[in-house]
């Protein structure tokens, strides 16, 4: 190997230096490769496994790795967006024979995330395209409440996670993105253009494969998109005009981003001169209510929905202690007993084989589901331990999503996803 050849690894991750970096990715045979199932890509991409991690390795540029390097860890960890995690960047390659090869970037692979052409397969009905599209439209207005212009947004750039009946959108490509201070409202019509054109495009691709309904029209797809778009983001950011007797509003508009999933961090208030009117805005706003309140309560890490789900199991759970006591407890002393004594017992409970099927917090809000049919099927209470044996026996049917490979996409899809794509 040339000594130019340059690894810049974040720590808590391997360093590389075994695999084959004088070999163009396309050609790669090394044993620590995995086929993993993904949506289609304009580089050669190649998955290597390190014990239960699997690692993405993107061919391009230099200066394109470095940078979409830096933009990756600043939407994940400076602005708390649902991204893939950067993990590296090699560099300064040379064949074998001294010839220049490109630079690569590492990304860790998103468990239990789906390519949206395994979801569509799955599941073809008019709510899955629902929950795929409301998904990719928080997403969206996510980033641009962030200052981010993605510029190349489509299903194929974007991977899913399941999150307690819907679904939750994670940017996977970022090359073509940029940090603005304020993005522009023409930028974001342009971003929404954008996204029209790719994700037709890629439903009109999948009818020609003949994966997708021809009853399917990609145009009204997209169209609902833009509606969700614009009516999610007028929610968030729309100026109120108040009387000030009424600043009870306030606190209403406050209360309604919440049960959307949203905080309010700052409010931007503006009184007439004569002091007959208010107008209010929100002036940052973050997506997370839920999770940042589940969190406090119990350290678990969900995703916004899986909060919604399980802080509403922790207030039933609350209501039972309090009535079988007969007393209040305090929050802090009913999310603790919750977790130690009915979440944490059902995610154990779970054979090791089987919990590559649903990440915890979906075994456990699929066991509450299943628990719920029991009872109306017998006509009578059923308890988690009553429950969990069926579910676990049922458990073994359903494909393991937290590494989703070719083989179970062949079997829901009957044809294989792209594993590496060479386009240029």
């Amino acid at each position: 190997m040339s000594e130019r050849l340059r690894i810049v690894s974040r720590q808590g991750h391997p360093d590389f230096l075994d695999l084959p970096w004088d070999t163009e990715l396309a050609s790669w045979t090394h044993p620590r490769l995995a086929t993993v199932a993904r949506g289609v890509a304009r580089h050669v991409v190649r998955f290597v496994r390190y014990g239960d991690r699997v690692y993405a390795l993107k061919e391009t540029g230099a200066g394109a790795a470095h940078r979409e390097y830096r933009l990756l860890r600043r939407l994940r960890d400076d602005e708390g967006l649902p991204t893939v995690e950067a993990v590296g960047v090699v560099d300064g390659r040379r064949s074998r024979d001294g010839e220049p090869l490109g630079a690569v970037l590492v990304t860790l692979h998103l468990d239990y995330s789906l390519p949206y052409r395994y979801l569509f397969r799955l599941d073809q009905s008019e709510g899955q395209r629902r929950r795929l599209i409301d998904a990719l439209v928080v997403l969206l207005v996510r980033l641009h409440l962030a200052g981010f212009y993605w510029g190349d947004c489509s299903l194929s750039n974007t991977l899913f996670r399941r999150d307690a009946g819907a679904l939750a959108a994670y940017l996977v490509d970022a090359e073509t993105g940029e940090f603005h201070p304020t993005l522009a409202d023409e930028l974001r019509h342009h971003e929404l253009e954008i996204a029209r054109t790719n994700i037709a495009g890629g439903l009109y691709d999948m009818q020609a494969e003949g994966r997708l309904p021809l009853e399917v029209d990609p145009v009204g797809v997209v169209d609902e998109l833009e509606a969700r778009y614009h009516a999610l983001w007028n929610e968030l950011t729309r100026t109120d005009e108040l009387d000030p007797a009424e600043r009870w509003r306030i606190e209403e508009r406050i209360r309604t981003i919440n049960e959307l999933g949203f905080d309010v961090e700052e409010l931007t208030l503006e009184r007439s001169p004569d002091g007959t009117r208010i107008w209010v805005r929100p002036a940052v706003v973050e997506e997370g209510h839920h999770h940042r309140l589940l969190r406090r309560l119990t350290g678990l890490e969900v995703q916004e929905n899986q909060a919604r789900r399980l802080l509403g199991a922790i207030h039933a759970y609350g209501a039972w202690l309090s009535a079988r006591e007969g007393r209040e407890l305090p929050e802090a002393v009913v999310a603790y007993r919750w977790l130690s004594e009915r979440f944490e017992p059902v995610v154990a409970a779970v054979p090791e084989t089987l919990r590559d099927r649903l990440e915890p917090a979906e075994i456990y809000l699929a066991l509450l589901e299943h628990r719920g049919r029991l009872a109306e099927r017998h006509g009578r209470e059923v308890d988690n331990d009553e429950a969990l044996v069926s579910f676990l026996a049922e458990l073994p049917t359903r494909p393991p999503e937290r590494l989703l490979d070719v083989d179970e996409v062949e079997a829901v899809a009957g044809v294989a996803e792209p594993v590496d794509d060479e386009t240029p």
